[in-house]
């Protein structure tokens, strides 16, 4: 329904790497602006794809072309996870589709292989509750620590001053644009105008909240926590 937040994620099948490099990644943050529209992302698909077109070239769907609003996101090496709103009707799974299926077919046929590249069809979470709502942007954002420290969430994070910098400085995710560090070749994928209406934060504030989450260790109650 128009107006309502979802949680989007699916994992690589058999936990396996869905990015193998810079390239990849870039081409599935792309995916997320390209292929938000409700027009066919085929067209989209084959210019990405032939490497010869910049960003300003490709162009991104008119906000009135758009079937979602991307909040929020983060990409890790065998799964992402995609905050949205859906504007037009069916636009989540239309999106989700678009998302997971062109990913897949520009990675099968950039590795000469074929199949199934995700674990079943892709998650699609209603966020309808406050504690869930709250807790999301977080969690989306703070995954990216599995990679500066593994199993942070259970043993807390040892350096704050490090893990603080990490986020700050990793590329594949909306946390630099929400917080006003610029992330400027992604910048349009997100609505972070949205995201900051909706959370009735500032990129400043939400910076400060980041760190306390960090800093008390928020992240280790199970409040609201999305299971992946």
């Amino acid at each position: 329904m128009k107006g309502d937040l979802y949680h989007i994620f699916n994992r690589g099948v058999e936990k396996r790497k869905i990015c193998l490099d810079n390239k990849d990644r870039i081409r599935f943050v792309h995916n997320l602006g390209d292929f938000n529209s409700i027009h066919n992302a085929e067209q989209s698909y084959f210019r990405r794809r032939a490497d010869k077109y910049s960003l300003t070239d490709v162009g991104r769907p008119s906000g009135q072309d758009k079937i979602v609003d991307v909040i929020c996101w983060a990409l890790m090496p065998n799964h992402p996870h995609i905050m949205v709103m859906e504007r037009k009707k069916e636009g989540i799974s239309n999106f989700s589709k678009k998302i997971f299926g062109g990913y897949t077919k520009y990675f099968n046929e950039r590795n000469n292989r074929s199949g199934v590249l995700f674990q079943g069809r892709s998650k699609k979470v209603l966020v309808n509750k406050d504690a869930q709502l709250l807790y999301l942007p977080f969690y989306i954002h703070l995954n990216p620590l599995d990679l500066f420290q593994p199993k942070w969430k259970e043993k807390g994070i040892k350096d704050t001053k490090g893990a603080i910098k990490f986020l700050e400085e990793y590329r594949w995710s909306n946390y630099r644009d929400i917080i006003g560090k610029g992330n400027s070749e992604f910048a349009d994928v997100s609505n972070r105008e949205l995201f900051l209406k909706i959370f009735h934060t500032s990129g400043e504030e939400y910076k400060k909240e980041m760190e306390e989450w960090i800093k008390n260790e928020r992240y280790l109650t199970d409040v609201g926590r999305p299971s992946i």
